[in-house]
């Protein structure tokens, strides 16, 4: 059940050029969060819509978001020191579906990575990760996969940091060479996101995506999220944002 608080900002950073990480004291919403699930948050009086992030790690009290600037409601979010307290609503959407027995394959794309890591921290049993950047300034979170005893494997546009090429590839050696793999997660741009479904089927592993669209209101009174999902239009932020890949449309 979704609750609106106000959090406070217990840690602020700075991860790259324009990626930003926040700890909030988040109580109930933080222990009530799911994997793949996020929180809309409100950005100062001048911006009238939230912004939706995703949520990168629960623990506790304690909830995490990391989140890129891309307009004026996330570069005011970025001003905003660690004492101060955020208009927070969540969590919303539905999040990733474990399999029963077997590990899960996560993969990140840009700022879909974060999601990927709270998946990848509550996967009973096990996970790897495969993760894309544009290139090595780019790269986010990679000590905290390592951190939660995730192997991880790295791919960059520029093939300034690990493999040089798209994350799929990295998707198609984990599936190739571990078996006991039964379940791929992903979130990031769409194109990246129809390439490692191709890959998943390719193998016979289930696929789960998390889709990345523009939101309104956050819990499904607006139009603005509408995506072409089994044949029929759902709402990214309150039938989703996880869906299986078989039954978006990728047209």
């Amino acid at each position: 059940m979704p609750v609106q608080a106000l959090c406070r900002i217990i840690r602020a950073e700075q991860l790259t050029s324009d990626a930003f990480s926040f700890l909030l004291e988040a109580g109930e919403m933080a222990r009530s969060a799911r994997p793949g699930q996020f929180v809309n948050i409100a950005c100062g009086e001048g911006h009238l819509l939230r912004r939706p992030i995703s949520i990168c790690d629960a623990e506790g009290d304690t909830l995490r978001v990391v989140f890129q600037v891309r307009g004026e409601g996330t570069a005011w979010l970025t001003k905003q020191p660690e004492g101060a307290t955020l208009d927070v609503l969540g969590p919303l959407g539905h999040g990733f579906a474990y399999p029963e027995t077997g590990k899960v394959l996560v993969v990140g794309g840009g700022i879909g990575v974060p999601p990927m890591l709270c998946a990848a921290k509550a996967a009973p049993g096990g996970a790897a990760a495969a993760l894309g950047f544009r290139n090595r300034q780019a790269v986010i979170l990679l000590e905290d996969f390592q951190q939660a005893d995730c192997p991880v494997r790295v791919a960059s546009d520029d093939g300034s940091v690990g493999y040089h090429g798209f994350v799929d590839a990295l998707v198609r050696q984990y599936l190739e060479e571990d078996k006991t793999i039964r379940a791929v997660f992903a979130c990031g741009p769409k194109p990246m996101l129809k390439n490692v479904y191709k890959a998943a089927k390719d193998f016979g592993v289930s696929c789960q995506v998390s889709m990345e669209e523009r939101m309104g209101c956050g819990v499904g009174a607006c139009l603005v999220c509408a995506c072409s999902v089994g044949g029929t239009y759902k709402h990214v932020c309150k039938d989703g944002p996880v869906f299986p890949a078989e039954e978006v449309d990728w047209a």
